[in-house]
């Protein structure tokens, strides 16, 4: 099975503390990983560092088997931050941020498609964002403007998707609406990797749950399911530094975020 993520060894240090610490960590096509911890455990860091985006102070990571900075392949890849960064200027529109997760895929030069604007239609359509495409994004409430992030890596229609806490100030209808499209990506071969408190309704979907604490992987396994519940295909990953076992359905995991 191709690894999208390879991390051995893993170490990140900012401000001389150490954030991370002997990470080893793959990540194969197709799983639906769950990364969870406390606030300030390096659960957000984790995932910038396998992207390349945080530099590794020790160990290596690759990207579907190369470096990130020697990586070229970035329409394979979906990245949802966990905040949308406004800057000065002339305000952008909800369909212009979205349009812009096509541009992995635009050949330099090249005028948009139709392809391109039914794709970004569709990512629209997907986080009912559709009679808001001609707002400025800097009149949407936070949550909005995260349903605008999650349309801009829709978009850009990846192989894999990274997400940053992508429920985070987003209502219950919302968090329910994601997990709907979350779930069709699934059945569509996607991988999903993304780093929440609490998954919510996003937690039937999920193949594996990685523990962060204090910079190290705790546990890493298929998520514990209630007595009588089948798991989700999968194959337990039993880690070195592994501590306690969790006990029910990602309830030890909750009470540490």
């Amino acid at each position: 099975m191709t690894a999208v993520f390879d991390m051995t060894g893993g170490q990140v240090s900012l401000d001389r503390r150490s954030v991370l610490r002997g990470v080893d960590l793959t990540i194969c096509a197709g799983e639906v990983v769950a990364v969870l911890g406390a606030n300030g455990s390096g659960k957000s860091t984790l995932i910038r560092a396998l992207l390349g985006l945080t530099p590794l102070s020790g160990g290596q990571t690759l990207l579907y088997g190369r470096p990130p900075a020697r990586f070229r392949e970035w329409w394979r890849v979906g990245y949802v931050p966990q905040r949308l960064q406004i800057g000065g200027g002339v305000p952008a529109t909800v369909r212009e941020v979205v349009a812009s997760g096509r541009i992995a895929r635009q050949r330099r030069l090249r005028p948009t498609t139709e392809a391109d604007r039914q794709a970004v239609e569709r990512a629209l359509e997907a986080v009912s964002l559709a009679d808001r495409a001609g707002d400025s994004v800097q009149n949407l409430s936070g949550g909005q403007q995260q349903r605008v992030l999650i349309a801009r890596a829709l978009a850009g229609e990846p192989d894999t998707y990274v997400m940053d806490e992508p429920t985070a100030g987003v209502d219950a209808d919302s968090q329910h609406l994601l997990a709907d499209t979350l779930s069709a990506l699934v059945r569509d071969g996607r991988t999903i990797v993304l780093v929440a408190h609490e998954l919510g309704p996003l937690e039937p979907i999920i193949t594996r749950g990685i523990l962060i604490r204090d910079g190290v992987i705790a546990h890493d396994g298929v998520p514990p399911r209630p007595e009588g519940e089948c798991a989700k295909p999968g194959h337990e990953h039993v880690h070195p530094h592994a501590e306690e076992p969790v006990t029910g359905p990602l309830a030890g995991w909750r009470a540490e975020a």
